[in-house]
């Protein structure tokens, strides 16, 4: 039995340290909302509201990736390229972000602070894509096996 787990752990060991990670951004996101709403900003106030969300977004982002590059995937890509990829990713679920939040607390009158949680999970399996699919993927893998299929074919050609 606790062989079996071992194996699970280590099978899906890249998921569940995302899921520490992204709790942690979710925390650090729901913490600063919190915090500029319970303060100085109105969530009944459209602006104030959508001006919350992304101070709390860059908060979280920054940390997002932070702990995506060096925990979760343990990525050597280029620096500046992967970060420009991550947060131009994390800006379309921004955009997910607050056109959800309008619509469900400006729109529909819902609380706030329960919509903001509700929507962090749509937000935590889209930017796992993102993250698992496009920006933190091995590209020396891919250039590696790139260079072996031309070098096969080029040894096929000449034989």
């Amino acid at each position: 039995m606790i062989q079996k787990l071992k194996q699970l752990i280590l099978k899906y060991q890249e998921l569940i340290r995302y899921v520490i990670v992204g709790g942690i951004t979710t925390v650090v996101n729901l913490g600063m909302y919190m915090l500029l709403t319970s303060t100085f900003l109105d969530p009944n106030k459209g602006w104030e509201l959508q001006a919350a969300n992304v101070i709390s977004w860059i908060a979280a982002v920054t940390v997002a990736y932070i702990l995506n590059r060096n925990v979760v995937f343990q990525s050597k890509n280029n620096v500046l390229w992967e970060m420009t990829q991550f947060y131009a990713a994390r800006l379309v679920t921004l955009g997910l972000e607050m056109g959800m939040t309008w619509l469900f607390v400006t729109v529909l009158g819902w609380n706030d602070r329960l919509v903001k949680l509700m929507v962090q999970f749509v937000l935590v399996i889209s930017n796992y894509l993102f993250s698992k699919l496009v920006i933190f993927r091995d590209r020396r893998k891919k250039k590696d096996s790139t260079e072996e299929d031309v070098s096969a074919a080029s040894g096929e050609i000449s034989e």
